[in-house]
């Protein structure tokens, strides 16, 4: 089925956009993560990609032409799939092409013309208003997990106003204005669709009363905030004899927890329960202080629970999980997994690392050597460096190597683009600036796309041996387990070695078994002899 591109707002002031350049011509295939244009905003200009896979079908805006923020601005599909329907409903006669939801994107408009008249004609001098930005492409909704601002505050152009939730990730979002928060359209937890009204700015003391922060909220997604917690008497037993519990009514409202992100990660790691806690914050909010401060049973009455109840606790699913949770479904059932194991002899590769080591201004761990030998496999062994399609698959000429990175909230994939073209050094350099990302929430989307192999590594929390899930459109994810000491036979005696597991899962629509099997031999050569990674 064809899909339908619009227009992308890919600045939070943006309102229309003007193709530059198109990087692609009707007829032509597109991949997923192809360049298809290169469009300026009212910022800068920036290159889009695609997140669709087919043939470019039709282009809504030439070369050179304006249009507004969701204008049709190309369509994909497969060759020679008629597209006359949707060409025909987006435009009319000198229009703009509109959107493929048209009907639905009309009661939005209706909905928020009222509130661009009453700005229009009634804004307050120096007031802005702030819109749910689309951070992703695909991102059609967006939950607010925290503000790090609080109407009345003082904020700055760049300072972060909240931390978003979108199909992909958590991203923290920036003001592009000065000035102070005088309203909160959106409150923590909320879901609501892109453009929904989040919030406004303007001089201190401005009534914004006479403006509407009614916002198109998501109806699958209630008010509740993304790390609160309820329990309720289902499964796990507990063994403690008594377990003193209270309740903090000053910082509950409606079933909500308040408190700051960084409180909560703190109790989190604590172990502190937040419904524990008395918060001395605004509104009873429980902030940094609170949770340094907390000692269980002070300050509050106690009940206590008798043995043997059983307890489940419930945590909201967060965007990124049901991201996740769809995508590795997909590929389980769509893409028919195999698994190939070897046993790899790492004495040399100990030996290689060490003196590489012994240069202080150096520094690579086994998991670099093994990027980087999957990469001058793939050089090799291009049928692994595949995507599947209906049509045909798709060898991909260039190597990009997704590194798997455990996160609070699930598993996020930055990736390496060209790793075969990198060293040691500069594989571990890279690797270790996108898992600091990943983990602080600072990655962009662009850095988790474009993937054509993936490396997945739990050998450090001591997993000997396990398989993956490939890591869609890719053909082959390799899972690399822990470096162990035992008895091996050398040369007809039993001596101490170390080993490692390493098991290649592939989608044997494109990877045979054989050539799996040859690509794990090459392997084996790189790792087993790293100075041959030299050459």
């Amino acid at each position: 089925m064809a899909e339908v591109i619009n227009m992308p707002r890919l600045s939070d002031t943006m309102e229309e956009g003007t193709v530059a350049t198109w990087l692609k011509k009707v007829g032509d295939t597109v991949s997923e993560g192809d360049i298809l244009a290169e469009i300026e905003t009212d910022k800068a200009t920036m290159e889009f990609e695609s997140f669709y896979e087919g043939t470019l079908l039709h282009i809504g805006i030439a070369e050179g032409e304006t249009a507004k923020v969701d204008a049709l601005l190309a369509i994909i599909g497969k060759k020679g799939e008629d597209i006359s329907g949707l060409i025909s409903g987006n435009t009319s006669n000198d229009e703009k092409p509109k959107t493929q939801n048209e009907e639905a994107v009309k009661a939005t408009t209706n909905s928020q013309d009222s509130a661009s008249n009453t700005q229009s004609a009634d804004l307050p001098k120096g007031v802005e208003i702030i819109n749910m930005p689309r951070l992703s492409d695909t991102m059609e909704e967006g939950t607010v997990a925290s503000w790090l601002k609080k109407e009345g505050d003082t904020v700055a152009e760049g300072d972060i106003l909240a931390e978003i939730e979108t199909d992909k990730a958590t991203m923290e979002f920036e003001s592009f204005y000065s000035g102070t928060l005088l309203k909160i359209g959106i409150a923590e937890g909320e879901t609501a669709k892109v453009d929904a009204l989040l919030a406004i700015i303007g001089p201190k003391g401005t009534d914004v009363s006479g403006i509407s922060t009614s916002a198109p909220k998501s109806s699958s997604a209630e008010a509740i905030p993304v790390a609160e917690k309820r329990e309720t008497p289902i499964s796990e037993v507990k063994s403690e004899t008594t377990i003193p519990q209270t309740v903090a009514t000053t910082n509950i409202e409606g079933g909500r927890i308040f408190a700051s992100p960084l409180a909560r990660r703190m109790a989190e790691e604590k172990g502190i329960q937040l419904s524990l806690v008395k918060g001395s914050g605004e509104n009873g909010r429980i902030v940094k202080s609170d949770i340094e401060n907390y000692t269980p049973g002070v300050g509050s009455a106690q009940t206590y629970t008798p043995v043997g109840v059983e307890r489940f606790e419930e945590v909201k699913n967060s965007q990124m999980r049901k991201t996740i949770a769809k995508r590795l479904g997909e590929s389980k059932f769509s893409a028919p997994h195999y698994y190939l194991t070897i046993e790899l002899d790492m004495d040399h590769a100990i030996a290689a690392r060490n003196a590489i080591n012994a240069d202080p201004e150096v520094r690579i761990s086994f998991n670099d050597m093994i990027v980087k030998a999957c990469a001058m496999a793939l050089r090799k062994h291009p049928q692994v460096n595949t995507q599947w399609t209906s049509d045909a698959i798709r060898i991909a000429k260039h190597i990009h190597i997704g590194v798997a990175v455990a996160v609070d909230e699930g598993l996020l994939v930055p990736v390496l683009k060209f790793a075969d073209q990198m060293s040691f050094s500069q594989i571990g350099a890279n690797v270790k600036d996108l898992a600091v990302k990943a983990r602080t929430k600072k990655i962009t989307p662009q850095e988790m796309e474009g993937s054509t192999f993936t490396v997945s590594n739990l050998g450090m929390f001591g997993i000997k041996e396990f398989t993956s899930i490939i890591n869609a459109p890719n053909s082959a994810i390799l899972s690399v387990g822990a470096i162990v000491e035992k008895p091996v036979v050398k040369n007809g005696a039993i001596a101490i070695g170390n080993t490692m597991s390493v098991t290649l899962a592939c989608d044997h629509r494109t990877v045979d078994g054989a050539t799996g099997a040859q690509f794990l031999q090459t392997l084996r050569q790189y790792i087993e002899n790293p100075v041959t990674m030299f050459v």
